[in-house]
């Protein structure tokens, strides 16, 4: 298998050059822009070996991705390349249209051309798996679950930009026969997340002793997935998914964002009782405009069909993720001093 990943310098998309590299897949294309969250020393354990490749380019160029298409001729497109934080999309929308949406549609065109151009006994084996988010779903009350048919009901400028690409990408399956697969994934953590999510901000910050900001009342639900266990599941979906399908992926850990703070406050307290910064204090700060409650997947389709299920609960996967930022100050340190400019980090985190 020749895979080409867009995004793969980001967070879960470095987690999927890692794997399938460690996979001995024949040859990895990664192509990523490298904007601000973007890490190519999360790929130093790879970068050397036989097989990775890196290409610095925008999925909105056209022309690179015809070359990129015709000289790594790939049998398969994993694409994450993707702006996906809310609250930058809320302050400049812009970048998450261009990217999510004209990117993706410039991308599809290239695979297009490419897939249409195959030979007949290559074209079959072909696959293009996109990378989307539950957010698209909109907004659950104090019960049920997103699934598969579940309507679109997206409420941020970032949501509305990833349902615009899902339905991109499903119309060029319907209309010109492209081969795609669609993954909508609840919320990620782990090892290697750009520190503006939730997670990272509230371990480095209660590193500190700084206060943690928690939006809100703090009663806001999300359902946790361990990045490696969301590989795995895109790595099943790209092998095993049937053509055209959506498979949602959710790790069944459904937490309130007041508890996920307050667990990552315990074990801060317990991994590193060294430390000499005071606890921490929990903050309650002004919600953001359009703030979701509740998210929640259901994933028992990629369960009974193609025999995926989460390996890590919340609790050993935050327990391994917390540790993780003990242990790789040399990774977080200079990405917080470059991205930042020295400021400590700010409010704008919780999800």
């Amino acid at each position: 298998m020749r895979v080409l990943v867009t995004g793969g310098a980001g967070f879960i998309g470095s987690a999927v050059c890692r794997h399938f590299m460690r996979q001995d897949v024949a040859s990895l294309l990664n192509l990523d822009a490298l904007t601000y969250a973007a890490s190519l020393t999360s790929l130093s354990e790879i970068e050397n070996r036989d097989g990775y490749n890196f290409v610095r380019g925008d999925i909105c160029d056209r022309p690179l991705l015809d070359k990129v298409f015709a000289e790594f001729r790939p049998t398969a497109v994993v694409h994450l390349a993707a702006e996906s934080h809310v609250d930058r999309s809320i302050t400049a929308s812009a970048a998450f249209i261009q990217t999510n949406v004209i990117g993706t549609h410039t991308l599809l065109e290239a695979a297009l051309r490419y897939w249409e151009a195959m030979s007949s006994s290559a074209k079959p084996h072909f696959r293009f798996l996109h990378v989307s988010t539950d957010e698209v779903f909109g907004s659950l009350g104090e019960g049920g679950y997103f699934s598969e048919h579940t309507a679109y009901d997206p409420r941020s400028p970032y949501s509305a930009s990833k349902a615009a690409s899902d339905h991109l990408v499903s119309a060029w399956h319907h209309t010109f026969g492209l081969p795609t697969l669609i993954s909508n994934c609840s919320n990620n953590y782990g090892p290697y997340q750009f520190p503006e999510k939730l997670i990272p901000v509230m371990i480095l910050k209660a590193l500190e002793g700084a206060p943690l900001p928690v939006y809100g009342d703090g009663g806001n639900v999300r359902d946790w997935l361990y990045v490696d266990d969301h590989v795995a599941a895109l790595t099943t979906i790209l092998t095993k998914g049937r053509v055209g399908e959506t498979y949602n992926v959710g790790g069944r850990s459904e937490r309130k964002n007041l508890d996920v703070v307050k667990t990552i406050l315990d074990l801060v307290d317990e991994l590193a009782p060294e430390r000499t910064a005071p606890r921490s204090e929990i903050e309650f700060v002004q919600d953001r405009p359009g703030h979701d409650r509740r998210y929640a997947i259901d994933c028992s389709k990629i369960e009974a069909e193609l025999g995926w299920r989460a390996s890590e609960s919340f609790e050993t996967g935050m327990r391994r993720t917390v540790q993780w930022y003990l242990d790789r100050r040399d990774w977080w340190e200079p990405i917080r001093a470059s991205k930042f400019k020295g400021e400590r980090l700010g409010l704008r985190a919780v999800t």
